[in-house]
């Protein structure tokens, strides 16, 4: 079914689509969502609202989305099962789509214990798959999970929430052979399209898109790689250590240590560590951008949103 989604009319025009993240801030501050806007508009197709990101109390990603609409921003909100039940779920899908949200990014959530909060209980009434199926029935058919029509009455005409279907998926976790696997669930269940996790090792990346294509996944649904800019060799050493679901090679953290080799002063370590993590942004966009199946990139610049317009440039995304 069509929907309004910018980004379903350029992956329909044979587009790169390029999107990115936008996280909203641990305030009620509209003006950090506003300035964050400005500096990825007119750059990316749709930016990403973040659903309190690692467990961490954040402004609503309903509320952030619609602050990004009034600033001339497509989004995606994220929604994940964590926090919500069936019924918030399906009650927060009614209310943005209302607001002009027209994209949606289902996720299971990260477990409360990671985040500010690790008393709290979570929900997992349905997890990242099961919402998936869910928003599709609600779209397609104009039916609650339950099986009710969305309408408010019998005379009434059905309003069901018309938004692109996006999922996560991981290339990159054990077992690797059922990464396709868990992907094809998702796109049986009416996934649009598909944001990967963080892409740093591209030989795994390229056997997993070949296992895509096989299946005709690609087909099926968009593909949109994951890149995230690392600042520092020490975030990448890091995410290697403690990140599960990360595969970095070392030959990318020497990498980055070598682009600071013999400087002392921190602020020029800082600096060229930084240019060289943007540098292998760049690389890794141009090289997935040449494997069959690949439609487009999400770039993962964590409260880095200044930098997404540099990567665009420099990868020759604009168009």
């Amino acid at each position: 079914m069509k929907t309004e989604s910018m980004i379903e009319r350029r992956l329909e025009e044979g587009r790169f689509v390029v999107t990115s993240e936008l996280g909203p801030p641990k305030s009620a501050d509209a003006d950090a969502i506003r300035k964050k806007a400005q500096l990825l508009k007119g750059v990316v197709d749709a930016v990403n609202i973040t659903d309190n990101q690692t467990a961490i109390v954040r402004m609503s990603s309903i509320a952030a989305a619609r602050i990004c609409i009034e600033e001339g921003l497509e989004p995606v909100m994220q929604m994940t099962c964590r926090d919500r039940n069936r019924i918030g779920l399906q009650s927060d899908l009614l209310g943005a789509y209302a607001l002009g949200i027209k994209n949606v990014l289902a996720l299971t959530g990260d477990h409360q214990c990671f985040g500010n909060h690790p008393e709290s209980k979570n929900v997992f009434d349905i997890d990242s798959i099961q919402l998936v199926s869910m928003i599709k029935r609600m779209r397609d058919e104009g039916k609650f999970l339950n099986g009710e029509e969305i309408r408010n009455s019998k005379k009434a005409p059905l309003v069901p929430p018309r938004m692109f279907i996006g999922a996560a998926a991981n290339p990159f976790a054990d077992p690797f052979e059922f990464r396709v696997i868990r992907l094809a669930k998702k796109v049986a269940a009416g996934a649009d399209f598909i944001q990967t996790q963080c892409v740093f090792d591209l030989g795994r990346f390229k056997r997993w898109m070949a296992e895509v294509v096989k299946r005709g996944l690609h087909e099926r649904c968009a593909i949109l790689a994951g890149i995230m800019p690392v600042r520092s060799a020490r975030a990448l050493t890091y995410m290697a250590e403690y990140v599960p679901g990360i595969t970095i090679p070392e030959s990318i953290i020497e990498r980055m240590n070598r682009a600071a080799e013999g400087i002392e002063d921190k602020k020029e370590r800082a600096k060229r560590q930084s240019e060289e993590g943007v540098k292998i942004a760049v690389e890794t966009i141009q090289a997935v951008r040449e494997m069959e199946g690949v439609r487009g990139v999400h770039i993962m610049a964590v409260e880095w949103e200044r930098i997404v317009p540099t990567i665009v440039e420099q990868a020759g995304l604009r168009s």
